[in-house]
Protein backbone atom coordinates (compact mmCIF):
# COMPACT_ATOMS: atom_id res chain seq x y z
CA UNK A 1 0.00 0.00 0.00
CA UNK A 2 3.16 2.39 0.82
CA UNK A 3 4.15 1.84 -2.37
CA UNK A 4 1.12 2.60 -4.37
CA UNK A 5 0.45 5.83 -2.25
CA UNK A 6 4.23 7.02 -2.99
CA UNK A 7 4.05 6.16 -6.24
CA UNK A 8 0.64 8.03 -6.94
CA UNK A 9 2.18 11.36 -4.89
CA UNK A 10 5.16 11.61 -7.12
CA UNK A 11 3.17 10.92 -10.15
CA UNK A 12 0.79 14.19 -9.65
CA UNK A 13 4.06 15.96 -8.42
CA UNK A 14 5.74 15.62 -11.21
CA UNK A 15 3.00 16.17 -13.76
CA UNK A 16 1.99 19.43 -12.04
CA UNK A 17 -1.81 19.35 -12.95
CA UNK A 18 -3.00 22.75 -13.80
CA UNK A 19 -4.70 24.42 -10.19
CA UNK A 20 -6.34 27.71 -9.50
CA UNK A 21 -3.67 30.83 -9.42
CA UNK A 22 -2.19 32.32 -12.42
CA UNK A 23 -2.67 30.78 -15.85
CA UNK A 24 0.60 28.45 -16.44
CA UNK A 25 2.67 29.63 -19.56
CA UNK A 26 1.61 26.14 -20.84
CA UNK A 27 -1.08 23.20 -20.19
CA UNK A 28 -1.82 20.28 -21.93
CA UNK A 29 -5.03 20.42 -23.29
CA UNK A 30 -5.61 17.16 -25.02
CA UNK A 31 -3.73 14.05 -25.69
CA UNK A 32 -4.11 11.22 -28.29
CA UNK A 33 -1.91 8.50 -27.33
CA UNK A 34 0.67 7.58 -27.41
CA UNK A 35 2.03 10.63 -26.57
CA UNK A 36 4.87 11.97 -23.61
CA UNK A 37 6.86 14.87 -21.73
CA UNK A 38 10.65 14.64 -21.59
CA UNK A 39 12.11 16.22 -18.38
CA UNK A 40 15.44 16.50 -16.69
CA UNK A 41 16.08 12.99 -18.31
CA UNK A 42 12.27 11.02 -17.42
CA UNK A 43 9.65 10.44 -19.56
CA UNK A 44 6.45 10.15 -18.15
CA UNK A 45 3.12 9.88 -20.88
CA UNK A 46 1.48 13.23 -21.33
CA UNK A 47 -2.17 13.68 -19.46
CA UNK A 48 -4.58 16.56 -20.22
CA UNK A 49 -4.53 18.90 -17.60
CA UNK A 50 -0.48 18.88 -17.56
CA UNK A 51 1.19 22.11 -16.48
CA UNK A 52 4.34 22.28 -19.02
CA UNK A 53 7.68 23.62 -17.98
CA UNK A 54 10.53 25.51 -19.70
CA UNK A 55 12.62 22.88 -21.13
CA UNK A 56 10.46 20.43 -21.27
CA UNK A 57 10.64 17.84 -24.74
CA UNK A 58 7.22 16.63 -26.41
CA UNK A 59 6.82 13.46 -28.38
CA UNK A 60 4.44 12.00 -29.86
CA UNK A 61 4.40 7.99 -31.29
CA UNK A 62 2.40 6.63 -34.28
CA UNK A 63 -1.04 7.57 -34.15
CA UNK A 64 -0.17 9.99 -31.53
CA UNK A 65 -1.02 13.82 -31.47
CA UNK A 66 -1.48 16.47 -29.14
CA UNK A 67 -2.67 19.95 -28.33
CA UNK A 68 -1.38 22.22 -25.86
CA UNK A 69 -2.99 25.74 -24.14
CA UNK A 70 -0.42 28.43 -24.14
CA UNK A 71 -0.54 31.23 -21.62
CA UNK A 72 -2.09 33.86 -24.44
CA UNK A 73 -4.62 31.73 -25.72
CA UNK A 74 -2.67 30.34 -28.83
CA UNK A 75 -2.80 26.60 -29.65
CA UNK A 76 0.30 24.30 -30.24
CA UNK A 77 -0.78 21.12 -32.16
CA UNK A 78 2.10 18.23 -32.71
CA UNK A 79 1.43 15.34 -35.02
CA UNK A 80 2.61 11.93 -34.81
CA UNK A 81 6.30 10.56 -34.86
CA UNK A 82 7.03 14.67 -33.45
CA UNK A 83 9.41 15.91 -31.38
CA UNK A 84 9.22 19.50 -30.06
CA UNK A 85 10.88 21.69 -27.07
CA UNK A 86 9.48 24.45 -25.19
CA UNK A 87 11.78 27.62 -24.48
CA UNK A 88 11.88 30.83 -23.30
CA UNK A 89 8.26 30.41 -22.05
CA UNK A 90 7.65 33.89 -19.96
CA UNK A 91 4.53 36.41 -19.18
CA UNK A 92 6.91 40.02 -18.49
CA UNK A 93 5.35 42.15 -16.34
CA UNK A 94 4.33 44.32 -18.86
CA UNK A 95 1.41 41.53 -20.02
CA UNK A 96 3.88 40.33 -23.36
CA UNK A 97 3.77 36.32 -23.40
CA UNK A 98 7.10 34.69 -24.95
CA UNK A 99 7.94 31.71 -26.18
CA UNK A 100 10.55 29.91 -27.84
CA UNK A 101 9.50 26.26 -29.54
CA UNK A 102 11.93 24.07 -31.57
CA UNK A 103 10.29 21.39 -33.69
CA UNK A 104 13.10 19.07 -34.31
CA UNK A 105 10.93 16.40 -36.20
CA UNK A 106 7.27 16.15 -37.46
CA UNK A 107 4.70 18.35 -38.14
CA UNK A 108 3.28 21.32 -35.99
CA UNK A 109 0.80 23.79 -35.95
CA UNK A 110 0.13 27.35 -34.25
CA UNK A 111 -2.90 29.27 -34.21
CA UNK A 112 -2.69 32.28 -32.17
CA UNK A 113 -5.94 33.81 -30.55
CA UNK A 114 -6.51 37.48 -32.01
CA UNK A 115 -9.05 38.10 -29.95
CA UNK A 116 -7.76 37.19 -26.15
CA UNK A 117 -5.05 39.03 -26.93
CA UNK A 118 -3.35 41.71 -29.20
CA UNK A 119 -0.28 40.55 -31.75
CA UNK A 120 2.11 43.22 -29.39
CA UNK A 121 1.65 41.26 -26.71
CA UNK A 122 3.09 38.07 -27.71
CA UNK A 123 6.14 37.15 -29.07
CA UNK A 124 6.13 33.46 -30.61
CA UNK A 125 9.16 32.05 -32.30
CA UNK A 126 8.90 28.52 -33.89
CA UNK A 127 12.63 26.86 -35.34
CA UNK A 128 11.36 24.50 -37.78
CA UNK A 129 14.60 22.44 -38.28
CA UNK A 130 16.74 25.66 -40.05
CA UNK A 131 13.48 27.96 -40.42
CA UNK A 132 12.67 30.34 -37.55
CA UNK A 133 9.17 31.73 -37.91
CA UNK A 134 8.08 34.59 -35.64
CA UNK A 135 4.17 34.38 -34.74
CA UNK A 136 2.49 37.68 -33.75
CA UNK A 137 -0.51 37.34 -34.45
CA UNK A 138 -1.50 33.76 -37.52
CA UNK A 139 -2.07 30.61 -38.07
CA UNK A 140 0.91 28.58 -39.33
CA UNK A 141 1.46 25.07 -40.32
CA UNK A 142 5.27 23.55 -40.42
CA UNK A 143 6.94 20.31 -40.56
CA UNK A 144 10.03 19.71 -39.68
CA UNK A 145 11.41 16.61 -41.86
CA UNK A 146 15.31 14.46 -42.39
CA UNK A 147 16.12 16.36 -45.89
CA UNK A 148 13.55 18.93 -45.69
CA UNK A 149 11.89 21.67 -43.59
CA UNK A 150 8.70 23.10 -44.80
CA UNK A 151 6.74 26.53 -43.42
CA UNK A 152 2.99 27.78 -44.36
CA UNK A 153 0.39 30.46 -43.45
CA UNK A 154 -3.05 29.13 -43.46
CA UNK A 155 -3.79 32.62 -41.99
CA UNK A 156 -2.55 36.01 -40.55
CA UNK A 157 1.53 37.30 -41.12
CA UNK A 158 4.36 35.48 -39.88
CA UNK A 159 7.70 36.18 -40.70
CA UNK A 160 10.75 33.63 -41.68
CA UNK A 161 14.46 33.63 -40.85
CA UNK A 162 16.82 31.18 -41.93
CA UNK A 163 20.61 31.34 -41.79
CA UNK A 164 21.43 31.26 -45.88
CA UNK A 165 18.57 33.36 -46.74
CA UNK A 166 17.25 37.38 -45.84
CA UNK A 167 13.91 37.78 -43.87
CA UNK A 168 11.10 36.61 -45.87
CA UNK A 169 6.92 37.72 -45.08
CA UNK A 170 4.54 35.16 -45.63
CA UNK A 171 1.08 37.12 -45.19
CA UNK A 172 -0.92 35.06 -48.46
CA UNK A 173 -3.02 31.47 -46.97
CA UNK A 174 -1.47 29.15 -48.56
CA UNK A 175 1.86 30.50 -49.19
CA UNK A 176 4.49 28.00 -48.53
CA UNK A 177 8.48 28.01 -47.81
CA UNK A 178 10.72 25.20 -48.38
CA UNK A 179 14.30 24.79 -46.98
CA UNK A 180 16.48 21.66 -48.23
CA UNK A 181 18.89 20.79 -45.40
CA UNK A 182 21.96 22.59 -45.81
CA UNK A 183 20.87 24.56 -48.39
CA UNK A 184 19.18 28.12 -48.48
CA UNK A 185 14.97 28.06 -49.08
CA UNK A 186 13.69 28.32 -52.32
CA UNK A 187 11.60 31.34 -53.49
CA UNK A 188 8.41 31.44 -51.59
CA UNK A 189 5.52 29.68 -53.42
CA UNK A 190 1.52 28.70 -53.39
CA UNK A 191 0.03 25.28 -52.79
CA UNK A 192 -3.38 23.97 -53.07
CA UNK A 193 -6.15 24.65 -50.60
CA UNK A 194 -6.40 19.92 -51.28
CA UNK A 195 -2.46 19.92 -50.37
CA UNK A 196 -2.22 22.11 -47.91
CA UNK A 197 -5.96 20.47 -45.96
CA UNK A 198 -3.55 17.31 -45.97
CA UNK A 199 -0.88 19.33 -44.60
CA UNK A 200 -3.06 20.48 -41.38
CA UNK A 201 -4.74 16.96 -41.01
CA UNK A 202 -1.09 15.71 -40.22
CA UNK A 203 -1.43 17.87 -36.87
CA UNK A 204 -5.53 17.60 -36.66
CA UNK A 205 -6.90 15.35 -33.51
CA UNK A 206 -9.13 13.36 -35.26
CA UNK A 207 -10.31 10.19 -33.68
CA UNK A 208 -8.09 7.62 -35.94
CA UNK A 209 -6.15 6.02 -32.36
CA UNK A 210 -8.84 6.86 -29.97
CA UNK A 211 -7.97 10.54 -28.48
CA UNK A 212 -7.96 11.44 -24.58
CA UNK A 213 -9.23 14.79 -23.88
CA UNK A 214 -9.64 16.95 -20.77
CA UNK A 215 -13.53 17.06 -20.41
CA UNK A 216 -13.83 13.77 -21.67
CA UNK A 217 -16.00 11.57 -19.53
CA UNK A 218 -15.02 8.32 -20.17
CA UNK A 219 -13.28 5.72 -18.96
CA UNK A 220 -11.23 2.09 -19.51
CA UNK A 221 -11.03 0.09 -16.37
CA UNK A 222 -8.18 -2.62 -16.76
CA UNK A 223 -9.63 -4.48 -13.58
CA UNK A 224 -8.66 -5.06 -9.95
CA UNK A 225 -4.93 -6.75 -9.14
CA UNK A 226 -2.59 -7.41 -6.46
CA UNK A 227 -0.01 -4.58 -5.46
CA UNK A 228 2.80 -6.39 -7.57
CA UNK A 229 0.60 -7.09 -11.05
CA UNK A 230 -0.98 -3.51 -10.83
CA UNK A 231 2.23 -2.06 -10.81
CA UNK A 232 3.85 -4.05 -13.68
CA UNK A 233 0.59 -3.38 -15.91
CA UNK A 234 0.73 0.49 -14.77
CA UNK A 235 4.56 0.68 -16.10
CA UNK A 236 3.86 -1.34 -19.37
CA UNK A 237 0.94 1.33 -20.02
CA UNK A 238 3.14 4.56 -19.06
CA UNK A 239 6.09 3.38 -21.25
CA UNK A 240 3.50 3.08 -23.64
CA UNK A 241 2.44 6.03 -23.78
CA UNK A 242 -1.01 6.25 -21.86
CA UNK A 243 -1.34 8.01 -18.72
CA UNK A 244 -3.33 5.24 -16.61
CA UNK A 245 -3.86 5.67 -12.92
CA UNK A 246 -4.34 3.61 -9.90
CA UNK A 247 -6.86 3.85 -7.05
CA UNK A 248 -6.19 1.45 -4.01
CA UNK A 249 -9.80 -0.38 -3.08
CA UNK A 250 -10.45 -2.19 -0.10
CA UNK A 251 -11.90 -5.48 0.16
CA UNK A 252 -12.46 -8.44 2.59
CA UNK A 253 -9.15 -10.22 2.30
CA UNK A 254 -6.98 -6.32 2.45
CA UNK A 255 -6.77 -4.08 -0.56
CA UNK A 256 -6.63 -4.65 -4.43
CA UNK A 257 -5.86 -1.61 -7.01
CA UNK A 258 -7.79 -0.91 -9.83
CA UNK A 259 -6.12 0.38 -12.76
CA UNK A 260 -7.80 2.77 -15.31
CA UNK A 261 -7.35 5.30 -18.41
CA UNK A 262 -9.61 8.13 -17.79
CA UNK A 263 -10.65 11.48 -19.92
CA UNK A 264 -12.31 9.43 -23.04
CA UNK A 265 -14.80 11.69 -25.05
CA UNK A 266 -17.26 8.72 -26.01
CA UNK A 267 -17.92 5.37 -25.53
CA UNK A 268 -16.75 4.72 -29.01
CA UNK A 269 -13.08 6.00 -28.52
CA UNK A 270 -12.87 3.89 -25.06
CA UNK A 271 -13.66 1.17 -26.83
CA UNK A 272 -11.51 1.59 -29.34
CA UNK A 273 -8.47 1.81 -27.38
CA UNK A 274 -9.39 -1.07 -25.41
CA UNK A 275 -8.93 -2.90 -28.26
CA UNK A 276 -5.96 -1.40 -29.31
CA UNK A 277 -3.85 -1.91 -26.36
CA UNK A 278 -5.38 -5.07 -26.07
CA UNK A 279 -3.75 -5.82 -29.78
CA UNK A 280 -0.70 -4.35 -29.17
CA UNK A 281 0.38 -4.43 -25.45
CA UNK A 282 -1.72 -6.96 -24.95
CA UNK A 283 -3.30 -6.02 -21.57
CA UNK A 284 -6.08 -7.12 -20.15
CA UNK A 285 -9.33 -6.65 -21.92
CA UNK A 286 -10.24 -3.64 -20.36
CA UNK A 287 -14.42 -2.46 -19.44
CA UNK A 288 -16.06 0.73 -20.62
CA UNK A 289 -16.63 3.26 -17.63
CA UNK A 290 -19.50 5.44 -18.34
CA UNK A 291 -19.68 9.09 -17.33
CA UNK A 292 -22.63 7.71 -14.59
CA UNK A 293 -20.26 5.10 -12.76
CA UNK A 294 -17.25 8.07 -12.29
CA UNK A 295 -13.88 8.08 -12.84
Amino acid sequence: MKTIVKCTALLLAWCGLSTAGAVPNAVVDVVQAPAWVERAAQRRPLAPGMVLENRDRLLTGEGGRIAVRLADGSALQLGEGGAAQLNALQQTSEGVFNAALDVARGGFRLTTDRFRRPADRRVINVRVGALTVSVRRGDVWGRAGVTQDIVSVLDGRVVATHPQAEVIALDVPGQVLVADRGHAPAPVSMVSAGVLANWVAETGLSVVAGPVQQRGRWGLDFGRFDQSTVLALYDRLQAAGYAVRIRPVREAAGYRYALRLAYLPSEGDARQVAERLQQHLHVPQAVVVAPAAGR
